[in-house]
């Protein structure tokens, strides 16, 4: 018996596992199934993730949401400010691709230590800046926060995958997501309580180091269990499909060909672009929220805060629905379109009803709004994933999230001077034309005779992980050759369907990657994939 069933002989086996002769790891057997089992753990591991992106998260919006009290506090503008909210999405773009790297490379349990140990020192330095003429101090706390959220906002998807079976994936996705907008909720809640608008300079910085010291301890105790408790992977994989996954050789694996094998997945490009579009918008909203209540509504800066939290409350039972439901239906594409829609009709109900007078009703506007634009994060985490198998979560995770940072601070920014200019209604009209073009692009598509269907759209809905997990077990079913794991291979059937055929990758061409540059479907461009051999280096391109 293997030590996964000698340290939890009672837990429950999934797939082809459950009532199966089970398979050791060197088991050479013609026809053995792959050995899956599913261990209570995993429940802990998640919850453990989803606790210290809550408190990494939390920060983000620390400084905006209490927007005018920081700008009296370090006698700074409304701008400057902003970029304290603005940081987390800028040091993500050029971070993602190392971070992914390494976390291919090292795994999860090295990135959830970086992340801590970041955002744990974030904290204790923001401790160190209360005073009015600190103001840098304080920015490299946030700075150091925003650091640890690169190892952070794309790893719900891979830690789903890598503990849960197929008919929970979607639901420890969506916990994962989860904890980070509870962490945006409590944002958006304490400050406002912790740290009251009050004249005297001292008595305020006594508030805001109360915050800051809070903070601090939450992030070292989970620093502390992080390094004592969180594991890397379970000894069995969870799903069939995991474990062809994990059977593939290192040397067989190349991280920037799975980046170029990913952006010539035209489907998978598409909804890079409409995803950063949703949370580009919902980015810019939690950044700009203050502004928007306090000049329709004055001196309450406590609402203003409550209404973010509605936001985020509301999103969360969203995001838990569309996760249960994802589970249940598979129906990746339809959800993400009619949760898309209904972001935007959430966008412009809130539009027009923000300037009318009755804070009661912007709360349950705001909340329809959250409901549906926040549900949508685990819903582009998990059809990515699905897009892309067998490639790491990590990768489509963090390719998606560079998307929402790169839109977030230009939504943020544009935003931001058309409310200085034209009001908040103009600002918001803004981002519901964006929403509306990302909606569009989700839910048609031109067919060969010129016309545009409705309802299939662009993204084409090509559930590869679904598509490998039934191919697995079918072969097990069916009696044929299945190695069992640790093997080098995997199901036949699987790496069959999934083929990927070396081809010869430019160096220049990692290059040109590294600063960003997405090579579009072309004959000019997929000639730079057809050199000499002497010209590249070899990788493996589907």
């Amino acid at each position: 018996m293997n030590r996964a069933s000698e340290e939890e002989p009672n837990e429950k086996r999934s797939g082809a596992d459950r009532g199966a002769p089970e398979a050791s790891p060197g088991d050479p057997r013609a026809g053995a199934p792959l050995p899956t089992r599913l261990y209570r753990r995993r429940w802990f591991i998640v919850l453990l993730f989803s606790s210290y992106s809550l408190c990494n998260s939390y920060q983000w919006i620390q400084y905006g949401i209490i927007n005018n009290i920081f700008m009296k506090f370090y006698d700074v503008e409304t701008f400057t400010i902003d970029w304290m909210s603005m940081i987390y999405m800028l040091t993500y773009i050029p971070l993602i691709f190392p971070v992914t790297w390494l976390l291919d490379k090292k795994g999860l349990r090295v990135i959830a230590l970086a992340a801590t140990a970041l955002n744990c020192a974030g904290t204790w330095i923001k401790v160190a800046s209360v005073r009015p003429d600190l103001f840098p101090v304080t920015f490299l706390g946030q700075f150091c926060c925003s650091l640890a959220q690169v190892f952070i906002l794309g790893m719900p998807a891979r830690t789903a995958s890598v503990w849960f079976g197929s008919d929970e994936v979607s639901t420890a996705c969506s916990i994962g997501v989860f904890g980070n907008q509870l962490g945006c909720a409590i944002g958006f809640l304490l400050p406002p309580i912790l740290v009251p608008n009050v004249d005297d300079l001292d008595e305020l910085a006594h508030h805001i180091r109360v915050m800051f010291y809070i903070t601090a301890g939450v992030a070292t105790f989970l620093f502390i269990l992080v390094v004592f408790v969180f594991q890397e992977r379970p000894p069995l994989p969870p799903t069939l499909a995991q474990a062809t996954a994990r059977c593939i050789p290192a040397e067989e694996y190349s991280y920037v060909a799975s980046i170029l094998r990913l952006l010539r997945n035209r489907p998978f490009v598409l909804l890079i672009l409409t995803y950063g579009l949703n949370v580009g918008c919902y980015y810019a909203v939690g950044t700009l929220l203050n502004r928007m209540i306090i000049s329709h509504y004055p001196n309450e800066e406590v609402n203003a805060g409550r209404i973010g939290l509605t936001i985020i409350v509301s999103g969360m039972v969203g995001s838990l629905i569309c996760g249960l439901w994802l589970d249940r239906t598979k129906t990746y594409k339809q959800t993400t379109l009619a949760v898309y829609f209904m972001s935007l009709v959430g966008m412009i109900v809130y539009t027009a009803t923000l300037d009318q007078g009755h804070l009661w009703v912007v709360f349950i506007t705001a909340g329809s709004l959250g409901f549906f634009m926040t549900g949508y994060l685990p819903l582009g985490f998990e059809f990515a994933v699905e897009l892309t198998y067998p490639e790491s979560e990590g990768t489509s995770s963090g390719l998606l999230n560079c998307s929402a940072q790169v839109f977030g601070i230009i939504f943020t920014i544009c935003q931001g001077k058309i409310i200085d200019a034209y009001g908040t209604l103009a600002g918001n009209i803004f981002l519901c034309v964006f929403l509306l073009i990302g909606t569009v692009m989700t839910g048609t598509r031109r067919k060969d005779g010129g016309n545009f269907c409705p309802a299939e759209g662009l993204i084409k809905s090509d559930l590869r992980r679904q598509k490998a997990n039934q191919i697995a077990k079918e072969e097990v079913s069916e009696g044929r050759s299945v190695r069992p794991a640790g093997s080098r291979g995997g199901s036949d059937g699987i790496k069959k369907a999934f083929h990927r055929r070396p081809v010869r990758v430019p160096v220049e061409l990692i290059w040109s990657l590294c600063l960003n540059v997405v090579i579009c479907e072309n004959p000019a461009s997929a000639a730079a994939f057809r050199l000499r051999p002497q010209t590249g280096v070899t990788a493996s391109l589907a």
